[in-house]
C-alpha cells in the first residue's frame, strides 16, 4: 500500500465515522464528529494539492513545473482556523445546555430576577437621593434672606395650572 492510497483509507475511514457519530442526538459526539469531518477534509485537501515539490519561491534555476502549489496549504490552514472556531463555538453551546439542564424548571430565570433586584435597589437609592436633594434645596431655600417676588410665583402658579389643566385632558382622552 503506497502512501497516498493509506492517506485515502485513513480520509474515508475519518469521514465516515465522523458523519456517523455526528447523527448521534448528544452535543458532545456531534462535536467530536464536526472534528473528524474537519479533519478529513484537511487530509482531503492535501491529497489534492499534487506531488510535493520545491517550495514556493521562483528564483534563478528553479523550474515552475517541480513548484509545489502554495493554495491548498493555504486551504488547509484557514480550513484548521474555521474548525477552531466552530469547535469553540460548539463547546459554548454544550455547556450552555448542560448549564440550563442543571438549573431545571427555572431555567434562564435566575440571572434575570437578581438583575431586577439590582435595578430595584439602584432605583430605591435614586429616589432617597433625589428626596434628600428637595429638602436640602428648601432648606436653602427658607434659609434665604431675599424676599420672594410674587409676580414669578404668579407666573409659576399659573403654569403649573395649565399644565395640570393639560395633563387632566390628556387623562380623559386617552380614557376614551
Amino acid at each position: 500500500m503506497t502512501g497516498s492510497l493509506t492517506l485515502v483509507v485513513l480520509m474515508a475511514v475519518m469521514f465516515g465515522a465522523g458523519i456517523s457519530i455526528m447523527l448521534e442526538r448528544s452535543l458532545t459526539r456531534v462535536l467530536i464528529g464536526f472534528l473528524l469531518v474537519g479533519n478529513a477534509v484537511n487530509v482531503l485537501i492535501y491529497l489534492m494539492s499534487g506531488a510535493p515539490g520545491l517550495a514556493p519561491i521562483l528564483g534563478e534555476g528553479v523550474d515552475p513545473d517541480e513548484i509545489s502549489d502554495p493554495l491548498p496549504q493555504a486551504f488547509v490552514l484557514t480550513a484548521i482556523v474555521i474548525n477552531l472556531g466552530i469547535t469553540a463555538f460548539m463547546l459554548a453551546l454544550i455547556y450552555r445546555s448542560w448549564w440550563l439542564a442543571q438549573l431545571g424548571a427555572k431555567g434562564d430565570l435566575i440571572d434575570d430576577e437578581e438583575e431586577d433586584l439590582h435595578d430595584a435597589e439602584e432605583t430605591a437609592d435614586l429616589i432617597r437621593i433625589s428626596a434628600a436633594d428637595d429638602a436640602a434645596i428648601q432648606e436653602l431655600i427658607e434659609a434665604s434672606d431675599e424676599e420672594p417676588d410674587e409676580d414669578l410665583e404668579f407666573e409659576a402658579s399659573a403654569r403649573d395650572r395649565a399644565e395640570a389643566g393639560r395633563d387632566d385632558r390628556t387623562d380623559r382622552e386617552a380614557d376614551r
